[in-house]
């Protein structure tokens, strides 16, 4: 009998324990799963958010130095000249000179120009060959010389004699006449190594892979390819039936989790508009799946050997074993629970949970945390965002704030099947004195317990990226040699200015420096950029500085001002006539300006950019007929 109980009861502890086992290890690789794919898609998602700006920050400048040359007017009339001058030595050594200077002053590894008249491809070496529609190796040249874009990339061998062939990133500008017409195609070019090295390096620290890829899924830069192999991205790798869905989604970042062709994985794509091209950034979770998989099959055999020995040890070893499963599970919860609120922190400044079926905190530590921002406790939530809006946030932007996380708004948007909202503002921690800025992006999810709607919110400081991206607009929107308003600026400020108030009087100054062409050929260039920054100078110092000044070419300038009257506009252009005889000198050379302007008037002479342009510009070739160093308005005889 007592063999009976006792074999009665090691079968009744070996069935507990393997029960016990099974919906552990069942729990366990559901807890796992569930960590390590939300540790994926954090990683993922971040490393390919910071792939992409890093990508962005890259070409931003190539590509506005390279439509700069793509708009000089100077190079224009170069390649007007071409068919006349071309085979003067004098005058290759100029385009020589030109793409010289913009290769060396940015330390690009190309600069180089493409006529459409004589095809004739032009590098800081002077004439380096011509390019002949029947030589594939032209394809980048011709097939897109008829498109509609004004610029695009293309990945190839650098032909130039002293490149060695080196794979190069090129970025291609078209040159137009006045008419629209094609003159030619100018860029510049580095290097693909440098893009791949800053791959590398995210790949080795992340563990991701990085492409870039054209619509067509061939793959343009990767670690270890480029798009001069033209090799296909989707064709033999376990996420090839997602190829539609990849780059298709051109509006907003799509992810994936995938499995097929013996790989599993999760992946991100994002479209970068600037470039036309598809970032995707690919986590490979296979070799992390499998382990998964072979943890629990060694779980499974230290069962059986557990098992063996409780037969013979039955209340020791039970014992034993049931505290060092406790232990072990409570802590690698507590390390797991630290690293991820570490990592947490890193991130977001505050994460706090809220209730908002019920309207009120659903946490002891969010209800301290709202405690801290002065707001009494058991305030329902509603009241709590009046409170923390009217101590910490910007005025501008209170309003937003409480439209955008009150609980109305967020259950709407719950019903709409929205999963999260996010508002950037400005915030102050001492009293408003100061302002930084902040996001705030809200979680929302149905919790099961209680039948309620929730978020979390994640508080962020996004103060250096707002400054940053401020910076960056900021350089793009300036002339690099005067620091005035470079000409997409000046025409995007002055078009908003007319739409925002199209009943104010305004006047239109076209400037141009009189015989300024004589400064380039007698003096050199390097003395007419001086003469150029110099008359920029006094040209600023004669306005306001609510008033838009630009430079729009070569030597040709706007400002564009609001006016009490005709007669007030016309003192001004008198006065600028006289501000603007200047005697510029350097070593080498001296030389004495003076300018034309014209000027028309809004909205009488135009309500839009191009008809005040062009009025003007009328107006100014009228000035110049009289003999310069004078100005003309618009529709005076």
């Amino acid at each position: 009998m007592k063999k009976i109980a006792l074999v009665k009861t090691n079968l009744f502890v070996c069935t507990v324990i393997i029960l016990g086992f099974a919906v552990t290890s069942l729990i366990s690789y559901h807890s796992n799963q569930g960590l390590f794919k939300q540790e994926t898609e954090n990683v993922s998602n971040l490393t390919a958010e910071g792939i992409y700006h890093k990508i962005e920050s890259i070409f931003t400048k190539p590509v506005s130095i390279s439509l700069t040359m793509a708009n000089d007017s100077l190079l224009k009339q170069f390649l007007s000249e071409e068919a006349e001058r071309k085979d003067e030595k004098e005058y290759i050594a100029i385009l020589q000179n030109y793409l010289r200077t913009y290769k060396d002053k940015y330390g690009y590894d190309s600069a180089f120009l493409v006529s459409a008249e004589t095809n004739r491809y032009y590098n800081f070496n002077g004439v380096d060959r011509v390019l002949f529609p029947d030589n594939p190796e032209n394809e980048w040249y011709f097939s897109r010389l008829d498109s509609n874009q004004e610029y695009y990339l293309n990945i190839d061998n650098d032909e130039v004699a002293t490149a060695d062939n080196d794979i190069t990133v090129f970025i291609n500008c078209k040159i137009r006449d006045e008419q629209g017409k094609v003159m030619g195609v100018v860029g510049v070019g580095f290097r693909v190594n440098y893009i791949q090295s800053i791959f590398r390096d995210y790949e080795e620290r992340y563990h991701i892979k990085a492409f870039l890829v054209d619509d067509d899924g061939t793959i343009e830069i990767s670690t270890s390819q480029t798009g001069y192999e033209k090799t296909e991205l989707f064709s033999d790798i376990g996420y090839a039936l997602l190829k539609e869905q990849v780059l298709e989604g051109k509006e907003e970042i799509h992810t994936f989790w995938y499995s097929g062709g013996g790989k599993k994985g999760y992946l991100v794509t994002q479209y970068i508009p600037a470039l036309s091209w598809h970032l995707i950034v690919e986590r490979d979770t296979t070799v992390e799946q499998k382990e998964i998989q072979q943890e629990i099959c060694i779980g499974a055999f230290i069962v059986i050997l557990v098992i063996i020995l409780v037969l013979y040890t039955i209340n020791k070893i039970i014992h034993r074993y049931n505290n060092e499963v406790v232990r072990l599970a409570i802590e690698k919860e507590k390390k797991h629970s630290g690293v991820f609120q570490l990592e947490t922190e890193k991130i977001y400044e505050n994460i706090y949970e809220v209730d908002l079926t019920h309207n009120r905190v659903a946490s002891e530590a969010t209800e301290q945390y709202f405690k801290s921002l002065g707001v009494p406790e058991d305030t329902p939530f509603d009241k709590a965002l009046y409170i923390i809006a009217e101590k910490q946030i910007k005025e501008e932007y209170r309003k937003g704030y409480i439209n955008t996380f009150s609980p109305k708004n967020i259950l709407k948007a719950y019903e709409e099947g929205k999963e999260s909202l996010c508002y950037d503002f400005m915030i102050s921690n001492d009293g408003g004195q100061s302002y930084y800025w902040m996001r705030i992006t809200a979680r929302i999810f149905y919790w099961d317990e209680d039948k309620s709607v929730r978020m979390f919110v994640y508080r962020q400081n996004v103060d250096e990226e707002k400054k940053y991206a401020k910076q960056l607009m900021e350089k793009m929107e300036l002339d690099s040699l005067t620091g005035l308003y470079n000409k997409a600026a000046t025409q995007y400020h002055i078009q908003r200015a007319l739409e925002e108030a199209p009943d104010r009087i305004y006047a239109f100054f076209i400037i141009d420096i009189d015989n300024f062409k004589q400064v380039n050929d007698n003096c050199g260039h390097a003395f007419g950029d001086l003469v150029i920054s110099g008359f920029a100078n006094i040209l600023r110092r004669q306005f306001r500085s609510g008033d838009i000044v630009g430079r729009i070419g070569g030597d040709e300038f706007v400002a564009f001002i609001t006016v009490p009257s005709r007669e007030w506009a016309t003192d001004k252009a008198r006065s600028l006539i006289q501000e603007l005889h200047h005697e510029f000198s350097d070593q080498s050379a001296r030389w004495k300006t003076s300018a034309s302007i014209g000027v028309a008037f809004a909205p009488e002479d135009g309500k839009i950019f191009d008809v005040l342009y062009q009025n003007s510009d009328k107006a100014l070739y009228h000035a110049k007929e009289k003999g310069k160093d004078g100005f003309a308005l618009f529709g005076d005889k």
